[in-house]
Protein backbone atom coordinates (compact mmCIF):
# COMPACT_ATOMS: atom_id res chain seq x y z
CA UNK A 1 0.00 0.00 0.00
CA UNK A 2 1.07 3.58 -0.72
CA UNK A 3 0.37 6.05 2.09
CA UNK A 4 -0.56 9.58 1.01
CA UNK A 5 -0.13 12.51 3.35
CA UNK A 6 -2.12 15.65 2.66
CA UNK A 7 -3.13 18.57 4.84
CA UNK A 8 -6.83 17.90 4.15
CA UNK A 9 -8.46 14.68 2.95
CA UNK A 10 -11.32 15.72 0.67
CA UNK A 11 -13.67 13.63 -1.53
CA UNK A 12 -11.79 14.98 -4.57
CA UNK A 13 -8.43 13.85 -3.17
CA UNK A 14 -9.75 10.36 -2.40
CA UNK A 15 -11.39 10.05 -5.80
CA UNK A 16 -8.46 10.97 -8.04
CA UNK A 17 -5.74 9.24 -5.97
CA UNK A 18 -7.77 6.03 -5.95
CA UNK A 19 -8.37 6.31 -9.69
CA UNK A 20 -4.72 6.84 -10.55
CA UNK A 21 -3.21 4.37 -8.12
CA UNK A 22 -5.89 1.74 -7.56
CA UNK A 23 -7.72 1.65 -10.91
CA UNK A 24 -4.93 2.46 -13.35
CA UNK A 25 -1.85 1.12 -11.56
CA UNK A 26 -3.63 -1.52 -9.40
CA UNK A 27 -1.83 -0.22 -6.28
CA UNK A 28 -3.81 0.10 -3.01
CA UNK A 29 -3.65 3.54 -1.44
CA UNK A 30 -4.29 4.93 2.05
CA UNK A 31 -4.57 8.49 3.37
CA UNK A 32 -3.48 10.40 6.44
CA UNK A 33 -3.39 14.02 7.56
CA UNK A 34 -1.23 13.22 10.59
CA UNK A 35 2.46 13.96 10.14
CA UNK A 36 3.58 11.46 12.78
CA UNK A 37 1.65 8.63 11.11
CA UNK A 38 3.21 9.50 7.74
CA UNK A 39 6.75 9.65 9.19
CA UNK A 40 6.29 6.31 11.01
CA UNK A 41 5.12 4.52 7.85
CA UNK A 42 7.89 2.23 6.55
CA UNK A 43 6.41 1.46 3.13
CA UNK A 44 6.23 3.67 0.01
CA UNK A 45 4.62 7.04 0.63
CA UNK A 46 3.82 10.37 -1.05
CA UNK A 47 3.18 13.78 0.42
CA UNK A 48 0.67 15.94 -1.42
CA UNK A 49 0.56 19.41 0.08
CA UNK A 50 2.05 22.91 -0.32
CA UNK A 51 5.53 22.29 1.13
CA UNK A 52 7.52 19.07 1.70
CA UNK A 53 7.91 17.71 5.22
CA UNK A 54 11.46 16.60 4.52
CA UNK A 55 13.15 14.69 1.73
CA UNK A 56 10.15 12.50 0.89
CA UNK A 57 8.43 11.82 -2.47
CA UNK A 58 6.64 15.15 -2.72
CA UNK A 59 4.15 16.56 -5.23
CA UNK A 60 3.12 20.15 -4.72
CA UNK A 61 -0.66 20.50 -4.61
CA UNK A 62 -2.84 22.88 -6.56
CA UNK A 63 -5.92 24.28 -4.77
CA UNK A 64 -8.39 22.48 -7.06
CA UNK A 65 -8.76 19.30 -4.98
CA UNK A 66 -9.44 21.32 -1.83
CA UNK A 67 -12.19 23.49 -3.33
CA UNK A 68 -15.87 22.89 -3.84
CA UNK A 69 -18.04 23.74 -6.81
CA UNK A 70 -16.82 24.98 -10.18
CA UNK A 71 -14.72 28.07 -10.85
CA UNK A 72 -13.33 29.58 -14.03
CA UNK A 73 -9.66 28.54 -13.74
CA UNK A 74 -6.68 30.01 -15.52
CA UNK A 75 -4.85 27.19 -17.31
CA UNK A 76 -1.41 27.49 -18.86
CA UNK A 77 -0.13 24.56 -20.87
CA UNK A 78 3.49 23.50 -20.48
CA UNK A 79 5.38 20.35 -21.50
CA UNK A 80 6.63 17.50 -19.34
CA UNK A 81 9.14 15.68 -21.57
CA UNK A 82 7.06 16.47 -24.69
CA UNK A 83 3.73 15.58 -23.02
CA UNK A 84 1.36 18.55 -22.49
CA UNK A 85 0.46 19.27 -18.87
CA UNK A 86 -0.87 22.10 -16.69
CA UNK A 87 -1.16 23.33 -13.07
CA UNK A 88 2.58 23.97 -12.73
CA UNK A 89 4.11 22.92 -9.40
CA UNK A 90 7.78 23.89 -9.47
CA UNK A 91 9.90 24.03 -6.33
CA UNK A 92 10.80 20.69 -4.76
CA UNK A 93 7.98 18.77 -6.46
CA UNK A 94 9.28 15.54 -8.08
CA UNK A 95 7.31 16.38 -11.23
CA UNK A 96 6.76 19.88 -12.63
CA UNK A 97 2.95 19.96 -12.31
CA UNK A 98 0.10 18.72 -10.12
CA UNK A 99 -0.79 15.48 -11.90
CA UNK A 100 -3.71 14.82 -9.55
CA UNK A 101 -5.44 18.17 -9.98
CA UNK A 102 -4.87 18.11 -13.76
CA UNK A 103 -6.22 14.55 -14.03
CA UNK A 104 -9.24 15.48 -11.91
CA UNK A 105 -9.96 18.48 -14.13
CA UNK A 106 -9.94 16.33 -17.29
CA UNK A 107 -11.67 13.18 -16.05
CA UNK A 108 -14.54 14.96 -14.28
CA UNK A 109 -15.07 17.06 -17.44
CA UNK A 110 -14.81 20.15 -15.23
CA UNK A 111 -14.78 22.42 -18.28
CA UNK A 112 -18.18 21.12 -19.42
CA UNK A 113 -19.76 22.58 -16.27
CA UNK A 114 -18.52 26.04 -17.25
CA UNK A 115 -20.56 28.27 -19.61
CA UNK A 116 -20.20 27.11 -23.22
CA UNK A 117 -21.93 27.25 -26.60
CA UNK A 118 -23.80 24.09 -27.59
CA UNK A 119 -24.19 22.77 -31.13
CA UNK A 120 -27.55 22.30 -32.92
CA UNK A 121 -28.11 19.04 -30.99
CA UNK A 122 -27.43 20.64 -27.61
CA UNK A 123 -23.98 19.05 -27.24
CA UNK A 124 -20.67 20.28 -25.87
CA UNK A 125 -18.34 20.42 -28.86
CA UNK A 126 -14.78 19.14 -29.17
CA UNK A 127 -13.36 22.45 -30.41
CA UNK A 128 -14.19 24.12 -27.07
CA UNK A 129 -12.17 21.60 -25.09
CA UNK A 130 -8.73 22.14 -23.61
CA UNK A 131 -7.52 18.93 -25.28
CA UNK A 132 -8.57 20.04 -28.77
CA UNK A 133 -7.20 23.58 -28.41
CA UNK A 134 -3.83 22.22 -27.27
CA UNK A 135 -3.56 19.29 -29.67
CA UNK A 136 -3.73 16.41 -27.21
CA UNK A 137 -7.27 15.16 -27.90
CA UNK A 138 -5.89 12.01 -29.54
CA UNK A 139 -3.62 11.19 -26.61
CA UNK A 140 -4.82 9.69 -23.28
CA UNK A 141 -2.63 12.11 -21.35
CA UNK A 142 -3.97 11.15 -17.91
CA UNK A 143 -2.80 7.57 -18.46
CA UNK A 144 0.51 8.70 -20.02
CA UNK A 145 1.19 10.96 -17.00
CA UNK A 146 0.34 8.10 -14.64
CA UNK A 147 2.85 5.69 -16.14
CA UNK A 148 5.54 8.37 -16.21
CA UNK A 149 4.83 9.00 -12.52
CA UNK A 150 5.11 5.25 -11.85
CA UNK A 151 8.55 5.15 -13.48
CA UNK A 152 9.80 7.96 -11.18
CA UNK A 153 8.14 6.31 -8.19
CA UNK A 154 9.97 3.03 -8.90
CA UNK A 155 13.28 4.89 -8.91
CA UNK A 156 12.51 6.12 -5.39
CA UNK A 157 11.17 2.75 -4.21
CA UNK A 158 12.97 0.13 -6.38
CA UNK A 159 11.91 -2.82 -4.22
CA UNK A 160 8.19 -2.08 -4.52
CA UNK A 161 6.40 -4.44 -6.89
CA UNK A 162 2.94 -3.92 -8.34
CA UNK A 163 0.64 -5.73 -10.75
CA UNK A 164 0.24 -4.66 -14.38
CA UNK A 165 -2.95 -3.90 -16.26
CA UNK A 166 -3.69 -5.69 -19.52
CA UNK A 167 -4.80 -4.04 -22.75
CA UNK A 168 -8.44 -4.77 -23.64
CA UNK A 169 -10.68 -4.16 -26.63
CA UNK A 170 -14.45 -3.63 -26.66
CA UNK A 171 -16.47 -3.35 -29.87
CA UNK A 172 -19.73 -1.45 -29.43
CA UNK A 173 -22.54 -1.40 -32.00
CA UNK A 174 -25.33 1.18 -32.06
CA UNK A 175 -28.60 0.07 -33.64
CA UNK A 176 -30.15 3.31 -34.89
CA UNK A 177 -31.86 1.50 -37.78
CA UNK A 178 -32.08 -2.26 -37.44
CA UNK A 179 -33.46 -2.49 -41.01
CA UNK A 180 -33.40 -0.16 -43.99
CA UNK A 181 -36.77 -1.27 -45.40
CA UNK A 182 -38.09 -4.34 -43.60
CA UNK A 183 -40.73 -4.27 -40.87
CA UNK A 184 -41.63 -0.59 -41.36
CA UNK A 185 -45.30 0.43 -41.19
CA UNK A 186 -47.33 0.63 -44.41
CA UNK A 187 -47.43 4.44 -44.18
CA UNK A 188 -43.63 4.69 -43.85
CA UNK A 189 -43.04 2.15 -46.63
CA UNK A 190 -45.36 3.91 -49.10
CA UNK A 191 -43.99 7.32 -48.07
CA UNK A 192 -40.46 6.06 -48.72
CA UNK A 193 -41.43 4.70 -52.14
CA UNK A 194 -42.98 7.99 -53.28
CA UNK A 195 -40.21 10.10 -51.77
CA UNK A 196 -37.49 8.14 -53.61
CA UNK A 197 -39.54 8.04 -56.82
CA UNK A 198 -40.17 11.80 -57.00
CA UNK A 199 -36.49 12.49 -56.22
CA UNK A 200 -35.50 10.08 -59.03
CA UNK A 201 -33.66 7.74 -56.63
CA UNK A 202 -34.69 4.80 -58.75
CA UNK A 203 -32.08 2.42 -57.32
CA UNK A 204 -33.55 3.02 -53.86
CA UNK A 205 -37.04 2.36 -55.24
CA UNK A 206 -35.88 -0.98 -56.64
CA UNK A 207 -34.01 -1.95 -53.47
CA UNK A 208 -36.98 -1.10 -51.27
CA UNK A 209 -39.28 -3.14 -53.51
CA UNK A 210 -36.84 -6.08 -53.61
CA UNK A 211 -36.47 -6.15 -49.82
CA UNK A 212 -40.18 -5.75 -49.07
CA UNK A 213 -41.05 -8.55 -51.52
CA UNK A 214 -38.19 -10.69 -50.10
CA UNK A 215 -36.25 -10.83 -53.36
CA UNK A 216 -33.23 -9.37 -51.53
CA UNK A 217 -32.00 -9.31 -47.96
CA UNK A 218 -32.35 -6.02 -46.09
CA UNK A 219 -28.95 -4.26 -46.39
CA UNK A 220 -28.89 -3.14 -42.73
CA UNK A 221 -29.53 -6.66 -41.42
CA UNK A 222 -25.85 -7.33 -40.74
CA UNK A 223 -26.21 -8.88 -37.29
CA UNK A 224 -25.16 -12.40 -38.28
CA UNK A 225 -21.96 -10.98 -39.80
CA UNK A 226 -21.17 -8.98 -36.66
CA UNK A 227 -21.78 -12.03 -34.46
CA UNK A 228 -19.60 -14.17 -36.77
CA UNK A 229 -16.73 -11.71 -36.39
CA UNK A 230 -17.32 -11.56 -32.62
CA UNK A 231 -17.04 -15.34 -32.37
CA UNK A 232 -14.10 -15.69 -34.77
CA UNK A 233 -11.93 -13.08 -33.01
CA UNK A 234 -13.33 -13.63 -29.50
CA UNK A 235 -14.26 -9.94 -29.18
CA UNK A 236 -16.23 -8.49 -26.30
CA UNK A 237 -19.19 -6.87 -28.09
CA UNK A 238 -21.96 -4.63 -26.75
CA UNK A 239 -25.08 -3.74 -28.78
CA UNK A 240 -27.06 -0.60 -27.92
CA UNK A 241 -30.68 -0.84 -29.07
CA UNK A 242 -33.12 2.01 -29.69
CA UNK A 243 -36.67 1.21 -28.57
CA UNK A 244 -38.09 4.76 -28.57
CA UNK A 245 -41.09 6.12 -30.43
CA UNK A 246 -40.70 7.31 -34.03
CA UNK A 247 -39.72 10.95 -34.59
CA UNK A 248 -37.47 13.04 -36.84
CA UNK A 249 -34.30 11.82 -35.11
CA UNK A 250 -35.38 8.28 -34.13
CA UNK A 251 -36.32 6.34 -37.25
CA UNK A 252 -35.83 2.74 -36.18
CA UNK A 253 -38.57 0.15 -36.61
CA UNK A 254 -41.10 0.02 -33.80
CA UNK A 255 -40.11 -1.95 -30.70
CA UNK A 256 -43.55 -3.57 -30.93
CA UNK A 257 -42.54 -5.38 -34.14
CA UNK A 258 -42.08 -9.10 -33.42
CA UNK A 259 -39.09 -9.51 -35.76
CA UNK A 260 -37.16 -6.68 -34.11
CA UNK A 261 -37.94 -8.03 -30.64
CA UNK A 262 -36.73 -11.48 -31.70
CA UNK A 263 -33.56 -9.92 -33.13
CA UNK A 264 -32.82 -8.24 -29.78
CA UNK A 265 -33.47 -11.52 -27.95
CA UNK A 266 -31.01 -13.28 -30.28
CA UNK A 267 -28.34 -10.62 -29.61
CA UNK A 268 -28.77 -11.15 -25.85
CA UNK A 269 -27.88 -14.83 -26.34
CA UNK A 270 -24.47 -14.03 -27.86
CA UNK A 271 -23.43 -10.57 -26.61
CA UNK A 272 -24.17 -7.84 -24.09
CA UNK A 273 -27.11 -5.56 -24.86
CA UNK A 274 -27.67 -2.03 -23.57
CA UNK A 275 -30.12 0.82 -24.09
CA UNK A 276 -29.67 3.47 -26.77
CA UNK A 277 -31.92 6.20 -25.31
CA UNK A 278 -33.78 8.19 -27.95
CA UNK A 279 -33.03 11.79 -28.93
CA UNK A 280 -35.42 13.57 -26.56
CA UNK A 281 -34.58 11.59 -23.42
CA UNK A 282 -31.90 14.18 -22.60
CA UNK A 283 -34.68 16.62 -21.65
CA UNK A 284 -37.23 14.09 -20.43
CA UNK A 285 -36.27 11.48 -17.81
CA UNK A 286 -39.79 9.97 -17.96
CA UNK A 287 -39.21 8.92 -21.59
CA UNK A 288 -35.84 7.45 -20.57
CA UNK A 289 -37.47 5.42 -17.80
CA UNK A 290 -40.18 4.16 -20.17
CA UNK A 291 -37.61 3.06 -22.78
CA UNK A 292 -35.53 1.25 -20.17
CA UNK A 293 -38.63 -0.64 -19.02
CA UNK A 294 -39.51 -1.39 -22.64
CA UNK A 295 -36.11 -2.95 -23.36
CA UNK A 296 -36.21 -4.92 -20.10
CA UNK A 297 -39.60 -6.26 -21.18
CA UNK A 298 -38.00 -7.57 -24.38
CA UNK A 299 -34.80 -9.02 -22.87
CA UNK A 300 -36.33 -10.17 -19.56
CA UNK A 301 -33.24 -8.93 -17.75
CA UNK A 302 -32.18 -5.65 -16.12
CA UNK A 303 -30.67 -3.00 -18.40
CA UNK A 304 -27.30 -2.00 -16.94
CA UNK A 305 -25.63 -0.24 -19.90
CA UNK A 306 -26.49 2.85 -21.91
CA UNK A 307 -25.26 5.12 -24.69
CA UNK A 308 -27.08 8.33 -25.61
CA UNK A 309 -28.41 8.64 -29.17
CA UNK A 310 -26.50 11.36 -31.08
CA UNK A 311 -24.18 11.34 -28.03
CA UNK A 312 -26.52 13.92 -26.51
CA UNK A 313 -25.83 14.40 -22.84
CA UNK A 314 -25.43 17.24 -20.35
CA UNK A 315 -23.28 17.02 -17.26
CA UNK A 316 -24.24 16.29 -14.60
CA UNK A 317 -27.99 15.99 -15.33
CA UNK A 318 -27.85 13.17 -17.89
CA UNK A 319 -25.64 11.01 -15.69
CA UNK A 320 -27.77 11.75 -12.63
CA UNK A 321 -30.78 10.43 -14.55
CA UNK A 322 -28.94 7.21 -15.42
CA UNK A 323 -27.93 6.73 -11.78
CA UNK A 324 -31.54 7.22 -10.66
CA UNK A 325 -32.54 4.39 -13.03
CA UNK A 326 -29.76 2.13 -11.67
CA UNK A 327 -27.81 2.12 -14.94
CA UNK A 328 -24.28 0.97 -14.04
CA UNK A 329 -22.29 1.73 -17.21
CA UNK A 330 -22.36 4.58 -19.73
CA UNK A 331 -20.60 4.50 -23.12
CA UNK A 332 -21.40 8.05 -24.35
CA UNK A 333 -18.07 9.69 -23.46
CA UNK A 334 -16.72 10.78 -26.82
CA UNK A 335 -17.28 13.38 -29.52
CA UNK A 336 -19.30 13.04 -32.72
CA UNK A 337 -17.05 15.39 -34.69
CA UNK A 338 -13.59 14.16 -33.63
CA UNK A 339 -11.86 10.93 -32.73
CA UNK A 340 -9.81 10.77 -29.55
CA UNK A 341 -10.28 10.83 -25.81
CA UNK A 342 -12.88 13.28 -24.53
CA UNK A 343 -11.89 12.71 -20.89
CA UNK A 344 -8.18 12.35 -21.82
CA UNK A 345 -8.19 8.74 -20.61
CA UNK A 346 -8.79 5.33 -22.18
CA UNK A 347 -9.42 3.59 -18.86
CA UNK A 348 -13.00 3.37 -17.49
CA UNK A 349 -13.65 5.63 -14.50
CA UNK A 350 -16.44 6.36 -12.05
CA UNK A 351 -18.37 9.55 -12.67
CA UNK A 352 -17.59 12.21 -10.08
CA UNK A 353 -20.55 14.55 -9.59
CA UNK A 354 -19.26 18.10 -9.08
CA UNK A 355 -22.73 19.24 -8.04
CA UNK A 356 -22.78 16.97 -4.98
CA UNK A 357 -19.01 16.43 -4.62
CA UNK A 358 -19.29 12.63 -4.56
CA UNK A 359 -18.04 9.67 -6.54
CA UNK A 360 -21.09 7.97 -8.02
CA UNK A 361 -21.64 4.27 -8.86
CA UNK A 362 -21.90 5.06 -12.60
CA UNK A 363 -18.87 3.73 -14.50
CA UNK A 364 -17.97 5.65 -17.66
CA UNK A 365 -16.43 3.76 -20.60
CA UNK A 366 -14.84 6.35 -22.96
CA UNK A 367 -14.70 5.38 -26.65
CA UNK A 368 -11.87 6.40 -28.98
CA UNK A 369 -13.54 6.55 -32.39
CA UNK A 370 -16.86 6.31 -34.23
CA UNK A 371 -17.60 5.27 -37.81
CA UNK A 372 -19.75 8.34 -38.58
CA UNK A 373 -16.95 10.60 -37.32
CA UNK A 374 -14.60 9.09 -39.90
CA UNK A 375 -17.11 9.07 -42.76
CA UNK A 376 -19.32 12.12 -42.19
CA UNK A 377 -17.16 14.58 -40.25
CA UNK A 378 -13.54 13.83 -41.17
CA UNK A 379 -14.49 12.67 -44.70
CA UNK A 380 -11.77 10.01 -44.79
CA UNK A 381 -11.87 6.80 -46.85
CA UNK A 382 -11.98 3.33 -45.27
CA UNK A 383 -8.30 2.90 -46.16
CA UNK A 384 -7.35 6.21 -44.51
CA UNK A 385 -9.47 5.24 -41.51
CA UNK A 386 -7.30 2.19 -40.87
CA UNK A 387 -4.29 4.42 -40.24
CA UNK A 388 -6.28 6.51 -37.75
CA UNK A 389 -7.57 3.34 -36.04
CA UNK A 390 -4.06 1.93 -35.78
CA UNK A 391 -2.69 5.16 -34.28
CA UNK A 392 -5.40 5.28 -31.62
CA UNK A 393 -5.01 1.57 -30.84
CA UNK A 394 -1.27 2.13 -30.34
CA UNK A 395 -1.94 5.01 -27.93
CA UNK A 396 -4.26 2.82 -25.87
CA UNK A 397 -1.97 -0.21 -25.94
CA UNK A 398 1.00 1.86 -24.76
CA UNK A 399 -0.82 2.53 -21.47
CA UNK A 400 -2.54 -0.87 -21.15
CA UNK A 401 -5.92 0.80 -21.56
CA UNK A 402 -9.30 -0.23 -22.96
CA UNK A 403 -9.72 0.46 -26.68
CA UNK A 404 -13.43 1.05 -27.37
CA UNK A 405 -14.85 1.61 -30.85
CA UNK A 406 -18.35 2.67 -31.91
CA UNK A 407 -19.80 1.32 -35.15
CA UNK A 408 -23.36 0.88 -36.45
CA UNK A 409 -24.93 -2.22 -37.96
CA UNK A 410 -25.60 -0.24 -41.16
CA UNK A 411 -21.86 0.46 -41.60
CA UNK A 412 -21.42 -3.17 -42.66
CA UNK A 413 -24.18 -2.88 -45.29
CA UNK A 414 -21.96 -1.65 -48.14
CA UNK A 415 -25.04 0.37 -49.05
CA UNK A 416 -25.47 4.03 -50.04
CA UNK A 417 -23.09 6.22 -47.99
CA UNK A 418 -21.48 3.11 -46.49
CA UNK A 419 -20.34 1.74 -49.84
CA UNK A 420 -16.86 0.29 -49.36
CA UNK A 421 -16.96 0.31 -45.55
CA UNK A 422 -18.00 -3.29 -44.88
CA UNK A 423 -14.47 -4.70 -44.87
CA UNK A 424 -13.25 -1.93 -42.54
CA UNK A 425 -15.03 -3.39 -39.52
CA UNK A 426 -13.28 -6.76 -39.68
CA UNK A 427 -9.96 -5.09 -40.54
CA UNK A 428 -10.37 -2.89 -37.46
CA UNK A 429 -11.09 -5.95 -35.29
CA UNK A 430 -7.88 -7.58 -36.55
CA UNK A 431 -5.87 -4.45 -35.67
CA UNK A 432 -7.56 -4.06 -32.28
CA UNK A 433 -7.08 -7.68 -31.23
CA UNK A 434 -3.62 -8.24 -32.72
Amino acid sequence: MILVYTHKITPRVRYIFKHIFTRILLIPVGFTSKVEEFVAHNGPKISYTKTPLGNEFFIKSNDLLFEQGVNDLEINIQNWEEVPCFFAAGGKSVIPFDIFAASFYLITRYEEYLPHVKDIHGRYTADQSLAFKNNFLEKPVVDIWTYKLLAIFKEKFPDYECKSRKYQYISTIDIDNAYAYKHKSLVRTLGGFFNDFFKFRLLNVWNRFAVVTRIKKDPYDTFKEILRIKKQYDVRTVFFCTVGNYNTFDTNVSASKTKYRLQIKELVDYARVGLHPSYFTMQNPLILKKEKQRLEGITNMPVLRSRQHYLRFNLPESYQQLIDLEIEEDYSMGYASNVGFRASTCIPFYFYDLDFEIQTPLKVFPFALMDTTLNDYLKVTPKQSLGKIRDLRNEVKAVNGVFITLFHNETLSDYLRWKGWKRLYESMIKIATN
